[in-house]
Parts: structure tokens; C-alpha cells; sequence
């Protein structure tokens, strides 16, 4: 019923708090008694029996009222049952296929797993593959050999890029073979035979070829160098021998050092012979000292103690000049002193010594110790000639002035050489030296002997100009002096103090021989003043040479930077053209 309905005590039932009888705490003796003291307290002045009943007609008319709407609603019922039961079906058609579902991941995850140990095993497999093939294929690359390999080492001339190509990969398969052969590999078996056949065609071909280089320089009027500079284009033709045929090599090796070691012999004594006949016809002789009187002026030659232009040979530019050519200068008639001749000559040998070593080095592949015996085997003929040449024109020269200049051309020479790091001639340098420092000092040993045996007393007539003796020594002094300056000597220095000690006792002895005190003071002053004028004008001329030199030297500096200011000018005038040109097409 609805509340409207319901008397007045239900509602108020309604809206009290609910009945403890309810609870399914009854069976309880104590909560049984709390309950009914507080129905009590609720129902004061209620009839029960009426209010029971009243309860009881309300409950059967709910209970109806239910009913109907059960049977109203039966169809709806009827249809969420049948709903219900079609979803129970589908659930359990859904519960088997999750089910099989969970068969199928169950099945798929032991199949990932599968396929996942065979990718690891494939994996493995696949990298011990892939180093077995490249290892195989590094074996098979050196042990196979192709055809173009084999026809061109049979039939391609060895001054082929093609033929140096392939003799190179030949000489990596021999060297590959070796290797294999020693570890025992028996696929090396195959192609021995093959290699060894092609290893001795190429052998056959490259003696050949530098047999015949080597014999071209025996043809007269050679240019050595034109075949030495062919012969280094193919410098890996040597090393193929040396590493597969060593006896040919040797072979080569020596037919070389045979070959240029006459050459060169022949070459510079020849030249060095040619070279003796353009000397000065008259040279200075063993009575040319400072204490001989009268020493003859000769002809066509400088004085013995006077430098001159001699000193020139040791300058820059005649130092490293052309050397000179014995038939040109005989047809001019042309002579020249011995330091002249002995710089052409040595020149001609450091050029070439420098050029033989460097290839001897290269093409011969040696170094150090080697290298040095090796170009002993080519030059040693050569330079004992040279020393031999030297001690029998030294022995008998008694020009002080060309031997020091010979001495200065050879510091020079070493220099040079030890400029270009070649240490090939040093031991010919020092050994020269040890030849020409004995007879210098010799022969300054003579001059001094012969001031001290001048007699002042059996000079004859005596007058107070300056003697012939202290000029000459003023003039050798200084020229010993000047061209001392670049490499400085204490041997030097030491004999001129001896040859200065008996000048200044000589002109004591012979201003003693003056009656008058004024006469000695005048001699002496005049001996002096002498000696000291020609070494002050030989100081003025090194400096004002030194200055046209720096002269010289800014004098090409400025015009190379006038030069390269005209050309920036010009530049700039062509770029003003070229922009006027611009600036016209764009007006038209």
C-alpha cells in the first residue's frame, strides 16, 4: 500500500526505529528481554492484538500486490531467463575458445622458444661460416693463379705497367705459398709447380732486361744517369730477386759494381789528365820562398804569395759552378790555377758521388754499414786514383796558396755533403785533409827557415823602403787570413804566430844594420805601416764585398717586390676592365 494508505500507527511504526524482534539476535534471553522492554516502550498505549492484525492485513495485501506484479511482468521474466541462458551459452562458448586459445599460446610460446634456440644455433653457424670463408677465401686468393697472371708474365714485355702489376702479386703468392707450405697446408701442392715455372720466366725476363741497362753503359759517350733513372722506375724488379733468386741478384749486383767501377775510373782519369794540361805551364818552385831575393814574376800566373782573384774558387757562386770542360778551355787557350782545377775536378766527384750513393741506396735497397761497402765496391777504384793523383802533385807543390785553397774547397765539400745526409765520401774528405795539412805546414815551415837564414848583411844595398820580405808576407798573411775567416783554424793560427815572430825579428835585424837612429825608426815605420796598409785594404775590400753583396741581395729583393706590385696593378687594371665591360653589356 502506499504510505498515504497506511494508518496512522503504521506510519508511525514506519518512521520509528526498527523492531528489535527482527534481529537475529532473538534467540538470546538478555537481548530478548532488552527487545521487549523497548516494544514496550515504543508501543505505549497501543493495542497489540489490533496493531498485530492490522500488520498482518497489510503484509497479505503487499504479498498480493507482489504477486501481480510477478504475473504482470512474467514475459519479461520469461525473456531475461532465456537471455540469461543465451549468455551463459555464449560465455561457455567463450571459455572454450580462450581456453583453446591458451592451448594455442601455450603451443606458440614453445615455438618461439624453438625457433629462437634454432636462430641462435644459425646464428652461430653462420658467423663460424662466415670466418671459415674468409679465411678460405684469403687462402684461395693467395693460392690461385689466374690466367692474366700467367699470359702476361709469359708474354708481356717487363717494361709493362701490366708485367710490374702482375710480377707483384706473383711475388705475394710465392711469399703465400711459403707460409701455407710451412703450416703445412696441402693445397699448396697444386700450385707450387705452376708458381716455380712462372717464378723462373720472370727471373729469366728481369736478368735480361738489367743485363742489358747495365751493358748501355759501357756504349761510349754514354749518359749513365739516362739508364739509372730507367733502371729506378723498376727498382722492385731487384727485390723479386733478391727474395726468390739471390744468386741472380748477386749476379746483377756485381755485373753493376764491375761495370760503373771501370766507368768511373776511366771517366775521372781521363778527365783528371785533360785537366793537369790547361794548368799553369809555370807554378811555383822550391826556391819561390820569402827569404829567396829576386823571386821571378811568372807569366800567366798569379804571384806565390799574393791571393789576387784566387780566392773567388771558395765563393758561392764558383764554388758550386759548372766544372770546367779541358777541350773548350784548349781550343780558348784558356789556363787555370791548381785549386781551380782541383774544385772542377772534386765537384765533378761529390755530384756524382752524391748521385751514386743515392742510388745505390734505392735500386739495391742497403743502408747504413752496407751501403757505405757497396759504394766503396764502385768508387774505392776512383779515389784511390784521386789520392794517389794528389800525394804525387802535392809532394812536389810548393804553392802554399793553392794548397790552403784546396784545404778550404774540401771543409766546403764536406759541408755539402753533410747538408745532403750523405756520409758516402768522408772518410776520402778526411784522408785528403791528412794529405794537404802536412804539406802546407811544410811548406810555411820552409818560408820560415828561409827568414831565418837571411844574412841582412848579404842583402847589399840597404835603404828604408819597406823589404821585399815583409811585403810578401803582408800579402800572404792576409791572404791566408781572408780565406781562413770562414772555417777557422787553430793550426793556422799557430803558423802564421811563427812566420809573424821571425817577419818582426827579420826587420829588427835589418833596422839594426842602419847607422842612424832615424833610419831605423823610418825603416821600421815604413816595414809597418806597409804591412799594416795591406791587411787594412784586403778588410776594406772583404767588407765593401760583403756590402755590394747585401747591396745585390735587397737590390733583387726590391725588384721582385716591384715585380709582384706591377703585376698586383696589372691585375687590378685587367679586373677594371673586366668590370667596365660588365657594367656596359649591363647598360646595353
Amino acid at each position: 500500500p502506499k504510505p498515504q494508505e497506511m494508518s496512522p500507527s503504521l506510519q508511525e511504526m514506519s518512521l520509528s526505529p526498527p523492531n528489535p524482534l527482527t534481529s537475529s539476535s532473538v534467540s538470546s534471553p538478555a537481548r530478548l528481554v532488552r527487545s521487549m522492554s523497548a516494544l514496550r516502550s515504543t508501543t505505549w498505549g497501543v493495542d497489540l492484538q489490533q496493531y498485530s492484525k492490522q500488520v498482518e492485513l497489510e503484509l497479505q495485501e503487499v504479498e498480493r500486490a507482489s504477486i501481480h506484479d510477478y504475473i504482470k511482468e512474467s514475459e519479461n521474466i520469461a525473456s531475461l531467463h532465456n537471455q540469461i541462458t543465451a549468455c551463459d551459452a555464449i560465455l561457455e562458448r567463450m571459455e572454450q575458445m580462450l581456453s583453446a586459445f591458451q592451448c594455442d599460446l601455450s603451443s606458440i610460446s614453445s615455438e618461439i622458444r624453438t625457433l629462437q634456440e634454432q636462430s641462435v644455433a644459425m646464428n652461430l653457424r653462420l658467423k663460424n661460416r662466415r670466418a671459415v670463408r674468409e679465411q678460405l677465401g684469403q687462402l684461395l686468393d693467395e693460392l690461385v693463379v689466374p690466367a692474366v697472371m700467367i699470359s702476361t708474365i709469359l708474354e708481356a714485355p717487363v717494361t709493362e705497367p701490366e708485367f710490374l702489376e702482375q710480377l707483384q702479386e706473383l711475388n705475394g703468392k710465392i711469399n703465400s705459398v711459403k707460409e701455407q707450405a710451412f703450416r703445412e697446408t696441402v693445397a699448396c701442392a697444386d700450385v707450387q709447380h705452376v708458381l716455380e715455372k712462372l717464378k723462373i720466366k720472370a727471373v729469366t725476363k728481369i736478368r735480361e732486361f738489367v743485363l742489358q741497362k747495365i751493358y748501355s753503359f759501357r756504349k761510349p759517350m754514354t749518359n749513365y744517369q739516362i739508364p739509372q733513372n730507367a733502371l729506378l722506375k723498376y727498382r722492385f724488379f731487384y727485390q723479386f730477386l733478391l727474395g726468390n733468386e739471390r744468386t741472380v741478384a748477386q749476379e746483377l749486383r756485381e755485373q753493376y759494381v764491375d761495370t760503373m767501377s771501370k766507368i768511373y775510373l776511366s771517366y775521372f782519369k781521363s778527365y783528371t789528365s785533360r785537366l793537369m794540361k790547361i794548368q799553369y805551364e809555370e807554378v811555383a818552385e822550391k826556391d819561390d820562398l820569402m827569404g829567396v831575393e829576386d823571386t821571378p814574376s811568372l807569366k800567366n800566373r798569379n804571384t806565390v804569395f799574393t791571393l789576387g782573384n784566387r780566392g773567388s774558387v771558395i765563393g758561392a757562386a764558383e764554388l758550386e759552378g759548372p766544372i770546367i770542360v779541358p777541350h773548350a778551355a784548349q781550343k780558348s787557350d784558356v789556363r787555370y790555377p791548381f785549386e781551380s782545377l782541383f774544385r772542377s775536378q772534386h765537384y765533378a766527384l761529390l755530384d756524382n758521388s752524391c748521385r751514386e750513393y743515392l742510388f745505390l741506396c734505392d735500386f739495391f735497397m742497403v743502408t747504413g754499414p752496407s751501403a757505405q761497402d757497396l759504394f766503396n765496391a764502385v768508387m774505392g777504384k776512383t779515389l784511390t786514383m784521386f789520392l794517389k793523383h794528389m800525394e804525387a802533385y802535392v809532394c812536389d807543390c810548393y804553392d802554399s796558396i793553392a794548397i790552403f785553397l784546396c784545404i778550404h774547397i774540401v771543409l766546403r765539400f764536406k759541408a755539402i755533403m753533410a747538408k745532403r745526409n750523405i756520409p758516402a765520401v768522408d772518410k776520402y774528405w778526411d784522408t785528403l785533409l791528412d794529405i794537404l795539412w802536412p804539406r802546407f805546414k811544410h811548406i810555411l815551415e820552409l818560408n820560415i827557415q828561409s827568414i831565418q837564414s837571411t844574412d841582412p848583411q848579404k842583402l847589399g844595398f840597404l835603404d828604408t823602403r819597406p823589404h821585399y820580405i815583409t811585403r810578401r808576407y803582408a800579402e800572404f798573411s792576409s791572404a791566408i787570413v781572408s780565406i781562413n775567416q770562414t772555417f777557422p783554424n787553430e793550426k793556422t793560427h799557430a803558423l802564421l804566430g811563427q812566420l809573424q815572430v821571425e817577419v818582426e825579428n827579420f826587420v829588427l835585424r835589418v833596422a839594426a844594420e842602419f847607422s842612424s837612429r832615424k833610419e831605423q825608426l823610418i825603416f821600421l815605420i815604413n816595414n809597418y805601416d806597409m804591412m799594416l796598409g795591406v791587411l787594412m785594404r784586403r778588410e776594406r775590400g772583404r767588407r765593401e764585398e760583403g756590402a755590394r753583396k747585401e747591396r745585390g741581395r735587397s737590390e733583387e729583393g726590391e725588384r721582385t717586390e716591384r715585380g709582384r706590385r706591377e703585376a698586383g696593378r696589372g691585375e687590378e687594371r685587367g679586373f677594371g676592365k673586366r668590370r667596365e665591360k660588365v657594367k656596359g653589356r649591363r647598360r646595353e
